[in-house]
């Protein structure tokens, strides 16, 4: 998959090692998706003994696209590193549109089972993640929650945006007392983006330490758009059906982890240059998978480096051991 930057078996067969003929390595790559071997559990397992030690930000979104006319709609919770969401526990949703209350409290159940609570910082989530079961749940759990709700959320006889319909872009405020949201006893802190939107968000945290963790929920819409169109082609598969499109989400997230991982430790070697607008001119998971598709291809004493040092954790955000 990192060769090919696809998930086609069209793409990826000629990629496969050996003298077989192009049909034979069609074949092999279709019985690797199709493994029932490769569980939920076995994916979670690979993925949380790559994760940063320490507590973790939790992030949960969904990621959507069309098949002919199948839609494809996968509930995705995931840790938050190095500006990413990298996957840990999800399921297709077999619906389009927003995920209901018992599909999010099973995704957090199975992750809890392996990654217990104490080792959340707490879950960001958009505003599609909202209601007074869900928030009770999480209380219960003890799960710190940020969670951004409409602006047409009831506070006080008001909707939410008349309280902070006043507030400048760039600014943030709280409301003076922690108010009930969807039954639960929350802080409401919202903020205005430079484009003028209102963001408004209920939350276990200080006003202080709500900003900062919130922003970091774009880090799924970046895991996701290496993942589809600027990376794997995701988007690009043939298979619908559930279970087989949840076994072929888990085998490029590993692709994709191993080049955000690499290229984290390039970085931390040598820094990305920093372009006149401020972004780096490449990001961590394009970088790594272009070192990594060199050494496969021409450089295997580089290889053997690489492959060293993606069978270690990161060692600390930011950080690889060497």
């Amino acid at each position: 998959m990192v060769s090919a930057e696809s998930i086609t078996h069209r793409d990826l067969a000629p990629q496969m090692p050996g003298h077989s003929d192009l049909d034979a390595k069609k074949r092999r790559v279709e019985r690797g998706v199709h493994d029932p071997q490769l569980t939920a559990q076995v994916f979670l397992a690979l993925l949380l003994a790559q994760v940063p030690p320490g507590k973790l930000l939790l992030s949960l979104d969904r990621t959507t696209w069309q098949h002919g006319q199948s839609p494809l709609n996968l509930l995705v919770l995931g840790a938050v590193v190095h500006g990413y969401t990298v996957p840990l526990v999800w399921t297709a949703l077999d619906h389009t549109g927003s995920s209901d209350t018992r599909a999010r409290i099973w995704l957090i159940l199975r992750l809890l089972k392996a990654f217990p609570a104490c080792r959340w910082k707490g879950l960001v989530a958009d505003r599609d993640f909202i209601g007074q079961d869900w928030f009770r749940f999480l209380r219960r759990k003890g799960i710190k929650r940020a969670i951004r709700i409409r602006k047409n959320t009831r506070q006080g006889g008001l909707h939410a945006s008349d309280w902070f319909a006043d507030l400048q872009v760039g600014a943030f405020r709280e409301l003076m007392e922690r108010t009930a949201v969807y039954g639960e006893i929350m802080r409401v802190v919202a903020s205005r983006s430079p484009a003028g939107d209102l963001v408004i968000i209920a939350t276990d945290f200080s006003v202080w330490d709500t900003l900062t963790p919130y922003r970091l929920r774009w880090s799924a819409e970046c895991t996701f758009g290496s993942l589809k169109s600027r990376g794997f082609d995701l988007e690009r598969t043939g298979i619908t059906q559930a279970e087989r499109l949840e076994r072929l989400f888990g085998l490029v997230t590993l692709a994709w982890l191993s080049c955000l991982r690499l290229g984290v430790w390039l970085a931390d070697v040598k820094p990305i240059k920093v372009l006149k607008h401020g972004r780096k001119a490449v990001s961590f998971v394009q970088h790594g998978c272009e070192r990594l598709q060199n050494a496969l291809r021409w450089q295997t004493g580089e290889l053997g480096t690489y492959l060293g040092l993606l069978t270690r954790p990161f060692s600390a955000p930011g950080r690889l051991e060497t």
